[in-house]
């Protein structure tokens, strides 16, 4: 029988590898983004918005990655100070037998799934944990917001030099979402980061 010590490795390995996951859309999504511009640049709009929804799909499920990384990190710790005070439950060892299977299968779902009967063999649930929850099942979709994908396109144009004849919403500018995005993604940063630093 796997121990609770082997348990807790395996939470923590899966934490290091969904964050490791997350690095990885982050270069598919780089990648992309260039592709947009070669394509602009060779008038070829079409492509461009595939590439570009290629690119957006990529920054959501790099943060859907991060945020189960955390997520993850966060039942680790609750298990290490059930093991560390002896408290690891008959129940808690009911839930960790498929565990090795669905960690490894990398699938958000499944291991959200994984997370909740796990959280359920605690006493309370601190409301970290809950937002994360919540936010998670905010964040699964795979669909790509057409707007997002607009300004996406626009700002890979503006970093080109060029001119892309798209309408966008009134008042919003390639800067204006980029600057926008990357505040969202700084706010995202610094909670995961509080989060980390209380649990």
């Amino acid at each position: 029988l796997t121990s609770p010590a082997e348990h807790l490795f395996n939470l923590k390995f899966a934490a290091k590898e969904l964050n490791r996951n997350s690095k990885k859309c982050d270069k598919e999504e780089k990648a992309e983004k260039a592709k947009i511009k070669k394509a602009i640049q060779k008038g070829n709009m079409e492509v461009a918005r595939i590439h570009a929804e290629n690119a957006i799909r990529q920054k959501n499920q790099a943060i859907n990655f991060l945020r189960m990384s955390a997520r993850v990190d966060a039942v680790a710790a609750r298990v290490q100070t059930a093991v560390t005070m002896g408290k690891v439950t008959k129940s808690m060892a009911g839930v960790v037998k498929s565990m090795d299977a669905t960690l490894k299968s990398m699938n958000l779902e499944k291991i959200s799934a994984l997370m909740d009967k796990f959280e359920h063999q605690f006493e309370t649930l601190d409301v970290q944990t809950q937002q994360m929850e919540d936010t998670m099942s905010n964040t699964t979709t795979l669909t790509t917001p057409q707007n997002q994908v607009d300004m996406l396109l626009q700002e890979m144009a503006d970093e080109a030099g060029l001119d892309l004849n798209m309408e966008l919403p009134q008042g919003q500018t390639g800067s204006v979402s980029t600057s926008v995005a990357s505040a969202e993604q700084d706010e995202l940063s610094q909670r995961l980061a509080r989060l980390r630093d209380q649990v």
